[in-house]
C-alpha cells in the first residue's frame, strides 16, 4: 500500500462512523443505477444515480465539517455510533427506493431498507413489483449489512465482552456487564477498525464471489446468482424468486456456504491442516450439527408416518425430496437466513400432512454463531445453558463429583451460563413487550408472536411459514411497522448492548 493510500485511509477512519457509512451507501447506489440503465429502466437508473450524487455531496460536506473535530474513542461513543447507523442509515438507503418503486410511501421504503440492513429480509413489496435493479439493491444492502456485523462484532463488541463474547470471556462478570479495561481500549480504535476491515474484507468478498460463480455454473442467471450469493453470506435470505432457488444443486451450494454462519472459527482461524480438527471440536458447530440432524430426523419421521397412512412409501423420489427439503430449511432457519427449499412442500405432498412452523421458530430463537451474520440467542449461549444444566443434574446424582473440561469449560458452565441466562431473560422480556405492543396495534396473538420473534431474531421469512396463514407485512398498520422496526434494531444490536447504553456506569467508564 502506498503512502498516499495509507494517508487516505487514515483520513477516512477519522470520519464519524455514520458519515463513513453514508459515503459507502452513496457509492453502492451506482451499482443498481448501472444495472437499471443496462436493462432500459431509465427512470429507475436516474433515481439511483441522482440520489447517489446528492448523498455524496451532502456526505462530503459533512466530512469536511468533521475534519476539525476529533472522533470520540470511548466505548459509549462506539455503541452510540452503531445505534445511530441502524436508525438513520436506512433513511438514506430508502431515498432511491421511493423514486424507483411506484406508488410507495417513505415508511414502507424505510422499513424495507432497515430489514435488509439488519439482515432480517422481511419483504414488504411483492416480488413481481420490483425491477431487477431494486432486487439487486436489496441484496446489496443486506450484503453490506452483513459485513458491517462482522466488523463491528470483532472491532467493537468483542473488546466490550458483548455480542456473545461474554460467555467464553475470561473476565468474571459477577452479574454485571463488564467495561473494557484501560489496556484494551488504549489501542487506537481507528487502527483496530482498519485491521479488522483489512482482515475480513478479502474473506467476505472472496466467499461471495466463489458462491456467485458456482451458482452461475449451476444454471442460475448472473443477477439471481449474485443476489443469492450476497444474501447467503449475509444470512438475509433476500431472493428475487417467488418460490425455490433453482433446484437441488443451487440449494446444496447455498447450504454449504451457510456453514460460515454457524461459527466465527470457520472464517477467522485460517485454512490449514488443523482446520477440520478445530471445526470438529468447536462447541457451536457440534451443537448446530446435533440440532440439525435430530430435528430433520424427527420431522422426516413425522412425514414418514403420514406417508405410511396413505400408502406412499413406495415413492422413494418423493421421500428423498422431502428429506432434502427438510434438511435445507432447518439449516437455513437455524442460521436465521430464512430460505425455504422448493422441496419443503414436497414433504406435505408425500405425506399429506402440513409441515409445522413451530420447530422453525425454535431454530430461529437458537440462532447461529457468535460474531457471525446470524441472529437469535446464539449457539454459544444455548451451549452454556445446556452445560450448566447437565452439570447440575450430574451433581444431583453425585453431589461430591468434580467436573473436568478445563478452565474454559468451567468458565462457560459458571459465569458464562449466568450471563447467558441473563441475556435469555432480557430477550424474553423484549419479546413479551413487543408482543404486547403489536397486540395494541391490532394484531392477534399468533401474528404478534411470530412477528416479534422474526424481528428479534432477524428472520423476516418466519411470517410466511411459521403462522397458520402467511402474514403480509404490507397490509400492517403504521404503528405495527414502527414497532417491528424497533424490534429489528434491538434484535441486531442485542439486548445486552441496549442495556449497556442505558447503564450509567457504562457512560462514566
Amino acid at each position: 500500500m502506498t503512502a498516499r493510500a495509507r494517508s487516505r485511509g487514515r483520513v477516512a477512519l477519522r470520519l464519524p462512523l455514520l458519515v463513513m457509512l453514508v459515503c459507502i451507501a452513496a457509492v453502492a447506489m451506482m451499482v443498481p443505477a448501472a444495472v437499471a440503465s443496462l436493462g432500459d429502466y431509465d427512470r429507475e437508473a436516474r433515481a439511483f444515480f441522482y440520489t447517489s450524487l446528492l448523498v455524496l455531496v451532502v456526505a462530503g460536506l459533512a466530512a469536511i465539517a468533521a475534519q476539525g473535530t476529533r472522533p470520540a474513542r470511548t466505548a459509549a461513543a462506539q455503541l452510540i455510533g452503531l445505534f445511530a447507523a441502524y436508525l438513520l442509515l436506512p433513511a438514506v438507503l430508502a431515498l432511491p427506493v421511493v423514486e424507483a418503486v411506484r406508488d410507495t410511501r417513505f415508511l414502507n421504503a424505510y422499513f424495507d431498507m432497515l430489514s435488509c440492513l439488519t439482515t432480517t429480509g422481511a419483504e414488504i413489496y411483492e416480488v413481481d413489483r420490483l425491477i431487477p435493479a431494486v432486487h439487486l439493491w436489496r441484496g446489496l444492502v443486506g450484503w453490506l449489512g452483513g459485513f458491517m456485523i462482522w466488523v463491528t462484532a470483532m472491532a467493537v463488541l468483542a473488546p466490550l465482552n458483548l455480542g456473545g463474547y461474554e460467555v467464553s470471556s475470561e473476565a468474571r462478570l459477577h452479574g454485571e456487564i463488564m467495561l473494557p479495561s484501560g489496556e484494551t481500549w488504549a489501542t487506537d480504535q481507528r487502527q483496530r477498525l482498519a485491521r479488522t476491515i483489512s482482515r475480513l474484507a478479502p474473506i467476505y468478498i472472496g466467499l461471495t464471489m466463489v458462491l456467485w460463480v458456482l451458482l452461475v455454473m449451476s444454471g442460475q442467471g448472473p443477477l439471481i446468482s449474485a443476489i443469492h450469493a450476497m444474501s447467503t453470506l449475509s444470512t438475509s435470505g433476500i431472493s428475487p424468486l417467488q418460490d425455490g432457488h433453482g433446484g437441488v444443486l443451487p440449494e446444496a451450494l447455498i447450504a454449504l456456504f451457510l456453514f460460515f454462519a454457524l461459527s466465527r472459527r470457520t472464517f477467522t482461524s485460517g485454512v490449514g491442516h488443523e482446520f477440520l480438527t478445530r471445526i470438529q471440536r468447536d462447541r457451536e458447530v457440534r451443537l448446530a450439527a446435533f440440532a440439525i440432524v435430530v430435528l430433520t430426523a424427527l420431522m422426516f419421521l413425522r412425514h414418514w408416518v403420514g406417508a405410511l397412512e396413505i400408502d406412499e412409501l413406495g415413492n422413494p423420489v418423493a421421500a428423498l425430496s422431502a428429506l432434502w427439503g427438510t434438511f435445507f430449511t432447518v439449516l437455513s432457519f437455524l442460521t436465521t437466513t430464512g430460505f425455504v427449499s422448493e422441496h419443503w412442500e414436497a414433504a406435505r405432498a408425500w405425506s399429506g400432512l402440513p409441515t409445522p412452523g413451530m420447530p422453525l421458530i425454535g431454530l430461529c430463537l437458537m440462532g447461529g454463531g457468535v460474531a457471525t451474520t446470524a441472529g437469535g440467542i446464539k449457539l454459544m449461549r444455548v451451549y452454556a445453558l445446556y452445560k450448566h444444566g447437565a452439570r447440575e443434574i450430574g451433581k444431583l446424582v453425585h453431589p461430591n463429583s468434580v467436573a473436568s473440561a478445563g478452565r474454559l469449560g468451567r468458565r462457560i458452565r459458571r459465569e458464562g451460563a449466568y450471563i447467558a441466562w441473563i441475556f435469555f431473560m432480557l430477550f424474553t422480556i423484549a419479546l413479551a413487550v413487543m408482543m404486547a405492543l403489536l397486540a395494541l396495534a391490532g394484531l392477534d396473538f399468533e401474528a404478534s408472536m411470530v412477528l416479534a420473534i422474526s424481528a428479534l431474531t432477524t428472520t423476516g421469512q418466519l411470517a410466511d411459514v411459521a403462522a397458520e396463514v402467511p402474514i403480509d407485512y404490507a397490509i400492517m398498520s403504521d404503528p405495527a411497522k414502527v414497532i417491528l422496526a424497533a424490534g429489528m434494531i434491538i434484535g441486531r444490536l442485542e439486548t445486552l448492548v441496549v442495556i449497556a447504553l442505558l447503564n450509567p456506569a457504562f457512560w462514566r467508564g
